[in-house]
């Protein structure tokens, strides 16, 4: 019997990353949408980003194509898709987005906190991508898309808000524990067992 054919898997190979780049693409065109009102082309837009922001994970995770460099394009592109997310929150769904400022804020705050100890501490998004975040990115996507195709389900926020929150804090805690950077950890309950110290004493190794 030959040999499979290893020009399928040659492409495969690189399907994560190009939706992840895709992401990218779609974040500045997002704003822009979002700049000059166009709520039409916004939406048709950020749905199918919002997709690829599964479908690059599932397709890595299936097909044992993860990398460093994939984990970080896809941190990337989340990032820069939700900030473009937030900005058509802004200019289209004004309304929702002043009924729940608490909610939202609160949510944008961990998300921002989190990053921003990330980047002090390892000069990197953290790229975790804990079991948790995954969730909760499944979560908002899924409220976002339906908030531009349907109309605001107020279930839908509170719980998407409540698992990114779980999430935030999940991975702040990974910072915690974490000295250097490691990519796709699945969360806190994925590492050994590790003994805490004092925050002045220095950061524990796991």
């Amino acid at each position: 019997m030959a040999p499979p054919d290893p020009a399928p898997l040659a492409v495969w190979r690189h399907v994560p990353n190009a939706l992840s780049l895709a992401r990218i693409v779609c974040a500045p065109v997002l704003v822009l949408m979002a700049a000059v009102g166009e709520q039409s082309i916004y939406t048709w837009v950020l749905v199918p980003a919002l997709l690829t922001d599964a479908a690059d994970g599932w397709i890595a995770r299936s097909f044992g194509l993860q990398s460093r460099l994939g984990a970080r394009l896809d941190s990337l592109g989340d990032s820069l898709v939700w900030w473009a997310g937030l900005a058509g929150l802004i200019a289209f769904q004004y309304d929702v987005l002043a009924a729940h400022r608490w909610l939202f804020g609160a949510v944008v705050a961990a998300w921002l906190l989190e990053n921003v100890l990330a980047w002090r501490r390892y000069r990197r998004l953290s790229s975790f991508h804990t079991v948790l975040s995954k969730i909760a990115g499944v979560l908002l996507s899924f409220y976002v898309g339906a908030l531009f195709l349907f109309g605001h389900w107020n279930w839908l926020l509170w719980l998407a808000a409540t698992a990114s929150l779980l999430a935030s804090a999940e991975e702040l805690w990974l910072l915690a524990l974490l000295p250097q950077w490691r990519a796709d950890v699945k969360g806190v309950w994925w590492l050994r067992p590790v003994r805490i110290t004092r925050w002045p004493h220095g950061w524990p190794t796991p």
